[in-house]
């Protein structure tokens, strides 16, 4: 078995979606077992966040992982990024409280990603991936996650949304077991897409103190009368950027079991919730 990390460092800086803040973020090489973790250069003794299910403190419109009273926001991107591109293991240091949203998707740092390349890392271990044995699944009201035996890891996601330039949307992705062919299946299939949001929950939500640092330029708007900010990158990018979510919260389990991870109209409080659950029949 091996794992992989980046060949070299690479960084971003750009504003955080909810708190508006500016920050920089550098992702170095880690050595083989040390999993995916973030580090507050910024606070003194540079805390340590690792992206684990067990440091999720909060799940408002976004991923905010947590320790004591140390946290970092928005996590999800990123992390989708460095788990469908292959890194297993990453150092990831930055200066603020919130990854930076960057063009709302997660095809910058999948760009880097490829720039730079991986180093293989050989595990002495022989653990065998976890498999998923029984259906797992939560849900509230209508919307819900799951997860079914399978011998393929696979996500499958569908929203529904009365804006009728939404709509219906299913989508599907696996993982190909293959290293090479599922990164650039990631890489022009899902990070490409965008966040999205609705035209009339903008005023609430920035009432509510969040996506101070949303913009026409990092997150698609859609209103009764259709996108403010067209052309969109897939016909059906909404449901594709919500697998990126998923691939980025299901990345705090360290791996992906094999299963089918099935949702519909969920949430990243569902993702999460499901996470725990295979924790826990683990």
């Amino acid at each position: 078995m091996q794992q992989h990390t980046l060949a070299a460092e690479i960084t971003q800086t750009g504003v955080g979606l909810h708190s508006g803040v500016s920050t920089h973020v550098r992702i170095l090489p880690a050595y083989v077992g040390s999993g995916r973790y973030f580090v507050r250069v910024d606070l003194p003794d540079l805390p340590i966040i690792p992206a684990q299910v067990t440091a999720v403190s909060q799940t408002v419109l976004s991923t905010q992982l947590g320790k004591g009273e140390v946290c970092v926001r928005t996590v999800e991107h990123l992390l989708a990024a460095l788990v469908g591109m292959g890194v297993d293991n990453a150092r990831i240091e930055i200066d603020g409280p919130e990854v930076p949203l960057l063009d709302g998707s997660a095809m910058l740092w999948t760009d880097s990603i490829a720039q730079v390349g991986l180093v293989s890392q050989p595990v002495t271990s022989d653990k065998v991936p976890l498999a998923i044995q029984q259906p797992l699944w939560v849900y509230q009201g209508d919307a819900f996650a799951c997860a079914l035996p399978a011998p393929e890891t696979r996500f499958s996601y569908g929203i529904d949304f009365e804006l009728s330039a939404i709509g219906n949307q299913w989508h599907s992705w696996s993982l190909t077991g293959d290293l090479e062919n599922t990164s650039a299946s990631f890489a022009a299939s899902i990070a490409p897409a965008r966040t999205f949001g609705l035209l009339h929950q903008i005023e609430y939500l920035q009432q509510s103190g969040l996506i101070k640092g949303g913009s026409l330029d990092n997150a698609l708007i859609c209103g009764n009368e259709g996108w403010l900010n067209p052309p969109l990158r897939f016909a059906n990018e909404p449901v594709r950027h919500k697998i990126l979510d998923l691939v980025g919260d299901l990345s705090l389990l360290g791996t992906f079991p094999l299963a089918h991870f099935i949702m519909y109209k969920a949430s990243h409080n569902l993702h999460i919730q499901l996470a725990q659950k295979i924790l826990d029949s683990i």
